[in-house]
């Protein structure tokens, strides 16, 4: 069975929608308003349908319109990733990949994999974003990137574990929580201040700040919360990768909490469309997977 409707014809009833009327898709579309108006009344035609009622003076969807509206912008998205797949693979390996990695990576691992794959595609440039939890799935859900590595898996995506990392709660030697004598509960921390992450989500979750304390220092980058537990201005939980030298050392120790002292947090590894991807990005993430595996960090 052949299609009957065009992209166009479905592009004109997607631009009747965002823009608010057949006028302003016309100019948007840089078409008369009555090439607008006539490709929307053949989609109807075709499909013995109303897509559109006239509510006073506007043409609101009707309840079988919104079906076709979506509908729609999933058949313009698979058709323009079907157009950059074919685009990609006519060209060879990918001009540009990029990645929206969760900042809970350890980065050595990350770039260690990144100078790997650009030693066997010098020709192809990576582009890293550093995200914080519901940043990673923005990036996903916008098609803004081939690959992310996040800890949450965002809805229509699907993904595989690639490690789990550990989050130990941890302070200055010297921060008075070690020198209470006994072990702590989530009560003793309110009087402290609490170094955390900001999500770098559009929609920021408020649940991921789990303990309520009275002070609180919020801040984009793991590297800033790190520097500030360092100097002893509060406590924090902080990936074990990243602070292996303070706990060496003895800068940092762990909190002695009666429990929740160590958190566990997985991190996906999504490609962004797995049908289009294309041999650079699969290459890419075989070697992600294998520098995990051998612990290459």
């Amino acid at each position: 069975m052949s299609a009957h409707i065009s992209l166009e014809q479905w592009r004109s009833l997607i631009e009747v929608v965002d823009a608010g009327g057949y006028a302003q898709a016309a100019e948007r579309l840089c078409k008369s308003q009555s090439a607008v108006s006539y490709a929307v009344q053949k989609i109807e035609s075709l499909l013995g349908v109303k897509a559109f009622e006239i509510q006073g003076r506007k043409a609101v969807l009707t309840p079988t319109g919104h079906m076709l509206y979506r509908r729609a912008q999933a058949l313009l998205r698979d058709a323009q990733d079907l157009e950059r797949a074919a685009h990609k693979l006519s060209a060879g390996w990918e001009a540009v990949i990029t990645i929206a990695a969760e900042i809970l990576l350890p980065t050595d691992l990350l770039l260690a994999g990144m100078q790997r794959f650009s030693q066997e595609s010098p020709g192809t440039r990576i582009e890293l974003i550093e995200s914080v939890l519901g940043g990673t799935s923005d990036a996903l859900l916008s098609g803004s990137v081939d690959l992310a590595i996040s800890p949450q898996l965002p809805t229509g995506f699907l993904g595989e574990i690639l490690m789990r990392v550990r989050l130990l709660a941890v302070a200055h030697a010297d921060h008075p929580l070690h020198h209470q004598g006994r072990e702590l509960t989530y009560l003793d921390l309110r009087a402290y201040r609490h170094v955390v992450v900001r999500d770098s989500g559009v929609k920021r979750d408020p649940c991921t700040v789990t303990v309520e304390v009275d002070q609180r220092w919020t801040v984009s980058q793991v590297a800033t919360s790190i520097q500030a537990v360092c100097k002893g201005y509060g406590f924090a939980w902080l990936p074990e990768e990243h602070i292996r030298e303070q706990l060496r050392t003895g800068l940092l120790r762990p909190l002695p909490l009666r429990e929740g002292g160590t958190r566990e947090a997985p991190l996906y590894l999504i490609l962004a469309n797995p049908d289009f991807a294309g041999p650079g990005v699969r290459r890419l993430v075989e070697i992600i997977r294998e520098s995990v595996l051998n612990k290459v960090i």
